[in-house]
């Protein structure tokens, strides 16, 4: 009741809004329906059966043995991405990324002599805005209980052959369809030796000033089934931080001045992904998790964050530390180890379905508004919002949104039309969160713009 008050009340002040053109109806989009349909949880299942077969994924084991070790798991996930590019008449830019790790030996380091490492991705090229990057990764390496034993078997079942199996699935799907912006499918050693391959891209990217918009890693993602009768089950966590990583003096100044802890470009990402999948999923859904990552644990999204892109980890809803970072045992009646048959992968599939819908809806949207702001000039209870034109063609224009200060959504949309300017009469800046986005003609929508303030 309260947001339909809201609502009316916003509508009663701007007039001359409501009379511009209705903005474009998103309906569920036929293709992306279809996509949810071919996500295939026996690819899946196939795909982490194929990665735990090489024994150890260890970052620090055999590079060169056709048949064990990481060497072998790095050119299995190559042919793959191959396979898929040829599948649809070469559309996959296929690219081992080979770099030499400096030596970090233990106690303090994980790396006890330079070793190089290997990421590999497949780039979807965007048919009209191909600059702007979404990207999408899990991490292929594994370890037992030591991270620098490379001779053990370490089946990486759940962390994470799943998430490179998510990867591998949802690029074996999108690589058949067209987006306007271009879509990377990666998975990446060293992460139990130190987010090693997530940093190496993330500071490529950095230097080659990329446009990446958003990152995704998927990281234990099984759906452990010890855990199948959880209350949690229908759910996967999204890991968004508040406080960006990368916040100079200056822009922590004017958070903590006007609020804002709660809607970092991570934030809205989260709550991109969500709105997404509730609108096209009946039976699973995301989680919102503030926090950058659990507690004494870290994901390769971190790379990207403390470089300024905006990035989320995802994770199973409950994890069984039993079956992650265990030498594979049974001790005291008890099994430890990280194998197929404690992961679910109906479960991975759904998780997929959330990668895949969001990715579709980010790279299918307009770019994010730039420079969006609240202006200061005056003091009124009025809320003057201004932002620059994008350059889509396809562009429609922009939604203004709002929520309470302590709601965890957007709740409320005012359509404003192709302007760059809106003022929302009565809603004191005071009282409420704004935010921008863009909307294209078919009613694409990208994630919302949190305004920082101008004079």
């Amino acid at each position: 009741m309260k947001i339909v008050i809201i609502f009316l009340t916003l509508a009663a002040f701007c007039v001359p809004a409501m009379t511009q053109t209705p903005a474009p109806r998103s309906a569920p989009h036929p293709e992306v329906q279809k996509m949810i349909k071919e996500i295939s949880a026996r690819n899946i299942e196939a795909t982490i059966r194929k990665l735990v077969s090489f024994g150890t994924r260890n970052t620090l084991s055999e590079q060169d043995n056709p048949n064990r070790g990481v060497g072998a798991a790095r050119d299995w996930i190559y042919s793959e991405f191959q396979r898929y590019s040829a599948d649809c008449g070469g559309c996959l830019q296929v690219e081992k990324q080979t770099f030499l790790q400096p030596a970090n030996p233990p106690p303090r380091g994980r790396v006890p002599e330079p070793t190089n490492l290997t990421n590999v991705f497949a780039v979807l090229k965007g048919t009209t805005d191909p600059d702007r990057v979404y990207v999408v990764s899990g991490h292929y390496d594994s370890m037992c209980t030591s991270p620098t034993d490379a001779k053990c078997d370490a089946p990486g079942a759940n962390d994470d052959a799943s998430g490179t199996a998510v990867s591998l699935e949802v690029a074996r799907v999108m690589s058949k369809r067209k987006f306007d912006a271009t879509i990377v499918f990666m998975a990446v050693p060293g992460e139990e030796q130190g987010l090693l391959g997530a940093t190496y891209y993330a500071e490529q990217a950095k230097q080659k000033a990329m446009n990446i918009e958003a990152m995704f890693t998927n990281d234990i993602v099984g759906g452990v089934t010890s855990h199948k009768n959880s209350p949690f089950r229908n759910r996967v966590r999204v890991f968004s931080e508040g406080v960006p990583s990368n916040e100079t003096e200056q822009q922590a100044a004017t958070r903590r001045s006007v609020g804002g802890e709660n809607d970092s470009a991570s934030r809205q990402l989260a709550r991109f992904i969500k709105e997404k999948a509730d609108r096209y999923l009946n039976t699973f859904s995301v989680w919102m998790m503030y926090r950058r990552d659990r507690y004494l644990r870290g994901g390769d999204h971190i790379p990207f964050l403390e470089r300024g892109f905006t990035a989320v980890r995802i994770t199973e809803s409950d994890e069984d530390y039993t079956h992650q970072h265990q030498n594979v045992r049974t001790e005291n009646g008890v099994f430890y180890g990280d194998t197929p048959d404690f992961v679910d992968f109906g479960y991975v599939a759904n998780v997929a379905r959330v990668n895949m819908i969001a990715l579709a809806s980010l790279a299918a949207a307009p770019a994010r508004p730039k420079n969006v702001v609240i202006l200061t000039t005056r003091l009124t209870n009025d809320t003057d919002l201004k932002w620059d034109a994008n350059g889509d063609a396809d562009l429609a224009g922009y939604e203004v949104v709002w929520r309470d200060t302590t709601a965890a959504e957007w709740t409320n949309a005012q359509w404003v039309g192709n302007a760059t300017t809106y003022t929302a009469k009565g809603m004191s800046k005071d009282n409420f969160f704004f935010g921008v986005r863009a909307v294209d003609k078919v009613g694409n929508k990208s994630p919302v713009v949190y305004p920082r303030p101008q004079r």
